[in-house]
């Protein structure tokens, strides 16, 4: 598989590099792709690049976001994977993927695979998902993994929930 961590039935994943700078900004022009995120778009690829150069999840946590690659037409798709958050002691589960490939499983396909990969390699307990409730599509995710709601919460002066799964090892 040679950089890719994952792969789910029609994805590779490995980590965001600064090579994927001019993909990362094209994701986050599209308003409909951030309108739920709390985000704002990199002002030009060179921010998009320095950002993924200053990306520390990987060497500071073992998990990050990273970047969903076709199969079959080598295409970024987007992202997916864990964030760690130390003052929450968290680690939280992510996608985003560009407009034309929504509702075509991927998401729900690429989470299950990083939560699997994170449940039985890094023996990781509790996984969440935070999403604003009006996001249907993505708490939709979280439900299709397993997740089951915890909580409501302020997710940036909106009404969000968060979703949670627990391993049993």
């Amino acid at each position: 598989m040679n950089d890719y961590i994952l792969q789910s039935k029609r994805t590779l994943l490995r980590h965001l590099t600064p090579k994927d700078a001019e993909h990362f900004y094209n994701l986050n022009l599209d308003p409909e792709v951030l309108k739920y995120t709390g985000d704002v778009p990199f002002k030009n690829i060179d921010a998009a690049k320095e950002f993924l150069k200053q990306y520390d999840q990987y060497k500071k946590y073992g998990v990050g976001r990273m970047a969903v690659i076709d199969k079959e037409t080598h295409k970024f798709l987007g992202w997916c994977g864990l964030k760690y958050s130390p003052e929450l002691d968290e680690y939280d589960i992510g996608f985003r993927f560009f407009k034309k490939y929504w509702n075509k499983g991927y998401a729900t396909e690429t989470s299950q695979a990083c939560i699997d990969f994170c449940f039985q390699e890094l023996q990781l307990n509790r996984i969440v998902g935070r999403a604003m409730i009006d996001n249907v599509a993505s708490v939709r995710v979280l439900q299709k993994i397993g997740m089951t709601y915890s909580k409501e919460f302020d997710f940036d002066g909106h009404k969000g929930v968060i979703y949670s799964i627990t391993n049993y090892h």
